[in-house]
């Protein structure tokens, strides 16, 4: 075997997936994900904390939703600059490639509440990268907060559609019809 070779963290990845689909989550185990990826388990370990983790990936999802907020217009309403993050999401990270896989990912980690929860700790850092962006595109704290929110749940209503294989639309475009529909739901809740 050679000492390096490419694209480790999605052969772990997909291993790991077709492994948690076949014995199930619990009786799967790092040495046989990194045995079916062909590689060892110190490989494992230079890319994943732990098996629970490499269903998630690293953080670039969080840094391509950080980055593109700050890169959005300056003139951009904060919902605006959401909306470029989430198509730069759809462009760089879920693109029809990766459709299939997030699927089977989703319906993985929806039969397993250890996963269900790595998903929304995952989800809360997403929130917190946006925020946090946003915040340093100078909008008030509170404001930042909202739409960042109203961003992570336009974010989980389109992976939800777009991981579905049957539904056609590619990401990006979904994500700004989803993030409209957040907005006007929240929009048309009537106040206490």
């Amino acid at each position: 075997m050679a000492r390096w070779q490419p694209n480790s963290s999605q052969r772990l990845a997909l291993a790991a997936l077709e492994l948690f689909e076949e014995r199930g989550y619990e009786n799967t185990t790092v040495i046989d994900i990194a045995e079916r990826a062909g590689l060892t388990k110190s490989t494992f370990f230079r890319h994943f904390q732990d098996k629970r983790e490499v269903l998630f990936g690293d953080d670039a999802m969080a840094r391509t939703l950080a980055d593109a907020i700050v890169a959005a217009p300056a003139t951009a309403a904060p919902l605006e600059a959401v909306a470029h993050a989430l198509e730069a999401v759809g462009r760089q990270i879920f693109t029809p490639e990766r459709r299939e896989f997030s699927a089977r990912r989703r319906a993985v980690i929806a039969a397993h509440p250890e996963l269900q929860e790595r998903e929304a700790l995952k989800g809360l850092g997403l929130t917190a990268s946006m925020t946090d962006a946003l915040t340093r595109r100078g909008i008030p704290d509170l404001t930042s907060c909202v739409a960042a929110q109203l961003g992570a749940l336009a974010l989980k209503i389109v992976y939800e559609r777009w991981s579905d294989t049957a539904n056609g639309d590619g990401f990006s475009e979904a994500a700004r019809r989803a993030l409209d529909e957040v907005q006007a739901a929240s929009q048309a809740m009537p106040r206490g």
